[in-house]
């Protein structure tokens, strides 16, 4: 009899960090959005690539999974690490496989997969300012600098100067469809982060007014758990339903990053059951105002109202593919979770991404 061995995965995470040139950004010249044809854009930007002296190789940051971290975290923490500079996730590129025994080679063969692999998620990823790294800190966890034995050369290339540096096919691979996005828009794209509240106590056991049913302490171990992922995106602007499971949910990012909560009223179920238009009015003017500001926003809502809100909001995505994945029927979002749609301005605002967003407690 033949013996089977189990084929090993090893998870990890990174991404493309990118920055303007100096003299060019979104807020000032609106470049993302004015040069044409549209891959004019890509002369006013400049990729992060590192080189790994183990493998003496041209890559983008990243790297394994730490025990309890989800590939979100990884990815921040990674880019993070080998680059010098905070960092938050944009669009999804997404991933590769390939097997471990051709870590750092030129040319990896992908499909290969029979032994153990490497299974890698890559991000767009944008440098945050010092005082959103200052407040962020709390929620998000420590970032350390990679020793030099790991990275010891960092450059910023253009992307078409980054492809001629890469070292492996399946980084120009990731970078192609980097490129993509930022013909969708994508740099000019603000995340939305849509948090259904933690579970809550059941109505039929609550004694109290429906507005003031708390979370329950496994609620509230699955908000705190999602402050480690909402992170990630580093939100700005909190906004709440004012019924208490909500503004719960948000209280510990508020206080770990000393931002503050702005209540809406109209986002709560009875005013949604009341009054369903005058929701979406209130969320297509967090929209608005978050696309203006070009503040990343989070907005915690209940079960009813973000089903609501669903219906309309695939009508703004580019696609059909993507509309379908904001699914309105239950159990579309557990407790405690949240989406992340990274929406465009213009005329009408555009979904571009959709990413789902699962605490991790344990």
């Amino acid at each position: 009899m033949g013996t089977n061995t189990m084929r090993h995965i090893v998870e990890a995470a990174g991404g493309i960090l990118y920055r303007w040139k100096p003299g060019y950004a979104p807020a000032d010249s609106n470049v993302a959005s004015t040069c044409a044809p549209s891959n004019n854009v890509l002369h006013y930007i400049e990729l992060c690539i590192v080189h790994r002296p183990k493998y003496d190789d041209w890559s983008w940051p990243k790297g394994k999974l730490d025990p309890n971290e989800s590939a979100l975290h990884a990815a921040v923490r990674e880019i993070g690490e080998e680059s010098g500079l905070p960092v938050a996730l944009g669009p999804y590129l997404g991933d590769v496989s390939y097997p471990m025994s051709e870590e750092g080679s030129k040319h990896r063969h992908t499909k290969d997969l029979a032994s153990d692999s490497k299974h890698v998620r890559f991000w767009m990823a944008t440098p945050i300012s010092a005082d959103d790294d200052a407040k962020r800190t709390k929620a998000f966890g420590p970032v350390h600098r990679a020793d030099v034995g790991e990275i010891d050369q960092i450059v910023w290339l253009t992307p078409a100067e980054a492809r001629k540096k890469l070292t492996h096919s399946t980084d120009r691979d990731i970078l192609a469809t980097f490129v993509d996005r930022v013909e969708e828009g994508a740099l000019n794209a603000v995340p939305l982060l849509i948090v259904r509240h933690g579970k809550a106590e059941a109505r039929k056991m609550w004694k109290g007014t429906d507005a003031n049913r708390p979370i329950t302490p496994r609620g509230a171990a699955a908000a705190y758990a999602l402050n480690h992922e909402l992170a990630c995106f580093n939100p700005t602007r909190l906004t709440t339903s004012p019924w208490i499971r909500c503004m719960e949910t948000l209280q510990t990012y508020s206080w770990q990053t000393e931002r503050e909560m702005v209540t809406l009223d109209a986002l709560t179920e009875d005013a949604y059951a009341d009054n369903p238009e005058g929701a979406w009015d209130c969320l297509t003017h967090e929209i608005d105002l978050m696309l203006a500001r070009r503040e990343p926003t989070a907005i915690c809502m209940h079960r009813p109202v973000i089903g609501g809100m669903f219906k309309q909001l695939r009508g703004l995505c580019v696609s059909n593919s993507l509309a379908k994945r904001l699914i309105v029927k239950t159990p579309f979002m557990p407790t405690g979770s949240a989406v992340v749609l990274f929406i465009t301005p213009g005329a009408t605002p555009s979904i571009i991404d959709i990413q789902k967003v699962q605490p991790l407690v344990y």
